[in-house]
């Protein structure tokens, strides 16, 4: 075995972070990779991530993360507002970096990222983690075999909440800000598209609303009131390359969890149709209930086989599943020296979309996205 590729994670608090939810536990079960050191903004809540994790170094703020010798990818898992500047920092120091989704606050700085790590020559990767998802892959093999023959259409509604209804939770209500891009567009509809790009290909054309429906939203916790203009209903129809037919809708709502996820995809030859085997979860998250119904009106269910699974043994089913695929993928990048799926690049492209989302909502009329 080689040696394991050191892990350093910036945010990595324990209370509330995505870092203690998802990549900490998924890193646990990687042999390829030793989480060596985590920052906080404070010193002692990044003692207690160490402290659980068995990480040995601890850190207040990004710098001396990004500087430690013993660190060989820097993971950028806080507020996407607070992206730019680690990213910029551990690239200028020669380190591997894996960001959260969305890579920037926009388009413009996504770009200026994904030109700064192009020159850096480093592996770089964006938490799109349903590119890895067994459903997805398995998806897309079925319709590239011709399962329901020449494909038509694809729709897909998928919920927002917590995000984009009349409240917020405490630790949401920063997303408020519609500058802070994080919201049912940039969040839910950036991993949405994602995860339809991996079944079958990108956007090419768009007509969109965006709504943001309340002026003011109220944090759950405490009755406040804060100011709100961050999308919270998103309605897109396009085509994706190919000439299919899209329609996806982004829902926001009050609940504590989203009411799971429909896509329905109509060929020539049959429906196939796929739903959560968790009600509760995102499309990117958790596994799929797959369905195909031919034109003669059988229906099959359909297993997605255990050969498109590649996060490790033993982890268990939910939210860190797919995020430790994608770092198998990026430990094969470091390895063979080739770029990780999905990159910055990748980030870019989907920023890119959410840009003719927003202007075709705004202008009423329809955007042409360019497909590199």
């Amino acid at each position: 075995m080689p040696e394991p590729i050191r892990v350093g994670i910036i945010g990595a608090n324990l209370d509330r972070s995505w870092a203690a939810a998802a990549h900490l536990p998924a890193l646990a079960h990687l042999d390829e990779f030793a989480v060596t050191a985590v920052a906080t903004t404070r010193l002692d809540t990044a003692r207690a991530a160490a402290d659980a994790f068995g990480v040995p170094h601890a850190f207040a703020g990004a710098s001396e993360l990004v500087a430690h010798p013993e660190v060989d990818l820097v993971v950028v898992a806080v507020k996407a507002p607070a992206h730019a500047d680690p990213i910029r920092a551990a690239l200028a120091a020669g380190k591997h970096v894996l960001s959260e989704w969305p890579l920037g606050v926009d388009l413009a700085e996504a770009c200026s990222l994904a030109g700064t790590a192009a020159a850096a020559g480093v592996v770089h990767a964006v938490n799109l983690q349903g590119y890895h998802s067994p459903g997805v892959r398995f998806v897309r093999d079925l319709l590239a075999d011709g399962r329901v023959g020449r494909v038509e259409s694809i729709s897909m509604i998928t919920g927002g909440d917590p995000l984009g209804g009349s409240q917020i939770p405490t630790s949401l209500a920063w997303g408020a800000d519609r500058a802070a891009a994080n919201n049912v567009l940039t969040i839910m509809c950036g991993h949405a598209l994602s995860v339809l790009d991996g079944i079958a290909g990108p956007l090419t054309e768009v007509s969109a609303v965006v709504e943001s429906l309340h002026d003011q939203v109220v944090v759950a916790e405490t009755g406040q009131l804060v100011t709100n203009d961050a999308p919270g209903q998103v309605a897109v129809l396009g085509r994706l390359v190919g000439g299919v037919v899209l329609s996806l809708s982004a829902h926001g709502g009050n609940a504590s969890s989203p009411d799971g996820f429909t896509i329905k995809i109509a060929g020539t030859e049959g429906i196939l149709t796929i739903a959560p085997a968790d009600p509760g979860e995102y499309p990117h998250w958790g596994d799929w209930h797959v369905h195909v119904r031919s034109i003669d009106g059988t229906r099959t269910e359909l297993s997605v086989p255990a050969r498109y699974r590649s996060a490790p043994t033993g982890l268990p089913a939910g939210v860190a599943t797919n995020v430790a695929a994608l770092y198998r993928d990026i430990a094969r990048a470091i390895t063979e020296g080739r770029p990780a799926h999905p990159s910055f690049d990748t980030a870019v492209h989907h920023h890119r979309t959410l840009a003719a989302i927003e202007q075709a909502a705004q202008t009423g009329a329809r955007q042409t996205v360019a497909v590199a």
